[in-house]
Order: C-alpha cells, then sequence, then structure tokens
C-alpha cells in the first residue's frame, strides 16, 4: 500500500465518508477549502491507479467505490509515524499531545477506561 499524498489523503477522507458515490459526491463532502472539481476528479483517478479505488462506468460517468478501509490505512500509517517521530512510543505521543493541550486530563481519563475495558474482555 502506497503512502498517499495531502491531497489524495483529502480524497480519501472525503471517499470513505461518503462510501460509493460520483465525483460530485466527494466534492460535498471534501473539507474546505474545496478543490476545484476537475482537479479532484484527477486526484480520484490517481487513486483508482494506486489501488485505493474501482471505478464502475454508467454511460459518461463513474462510480468510484474505496478498496481500502480507512482502518487499514490509518492503521498502517499511524505506525509509522509514531515510529518516526516518536521513536515508536504511544506514551510519547501522548505525552506530547499533553505538554502541547491538545488532549485533556477528561480526555486521558476516558482513554485510560478504554484500555482498562479491554483487559477485562
Amino acid at each position: 500500500m502506497e503512502k498517499l499524498t495531502r491531497q489524495e489523503e483529502a480524497a480519501m477522507l472525503a471517499i470513505w465518508k461518503t462510501g460509493p458515490g460520483f465525483v460530485k459526491d466527494f466534492l460535498e463532502a471534501h473539507e474546505e477549502p474545496r478543490p476545484h472539481y476537475n482537479t479532484l476528479s484527477s486526484t480520484i483517478r490517481n487513486l483508482e491507479k494506486k489501488g485505493y479505488l474501482r471505478g464502475k462506468k454508467y454511460g459518461t460517468v463513474i462510480e468510484y467505490t474505496p478498496l481500502i478501509p480507512e482502518s487499514v490505512y490509518a492503521r498502517k500509517y499511524m505506525s509509522g509515524f509514531v515510529k518516526h517521530y516518536f521513536e515508536n512510543s504511544y506514551k510519547s505521543l501522548v505525552s506530547f499531545f499533553a505538554h502541547e493541550k491538545k488532549i485533556s486530563a477528561e480526555e486521558l481519563k476516558e482513554i485510560i477506561d478504554m484500555i482498562e475495558q479491554r483487559k477485562s474482555k
């Protein structure tokens, strides 16, 4: 699985949010600032070439279906992110967000609760 560019990731986020659909659907679901229709269409064709999407033609329009779930992509590239920026330590990642005040004590407690619930299963 090839790493996506920022533009491709933004397009895939809209596609994952929408599910199977057409370029106009993905454009509506795309975060601001939205790209031009032709730019998004070109990005989507690149994603199809990379194997992230499958296109099915209906006359002059193409319906695209994601082939790689968002969770699979996130798992693969989040691991690399943690490895590269936080020396493979999720503790360092959480500590960074706490230090930068991007995560609250209440959110940390919720994370601990989730971890403890997983242990008890």
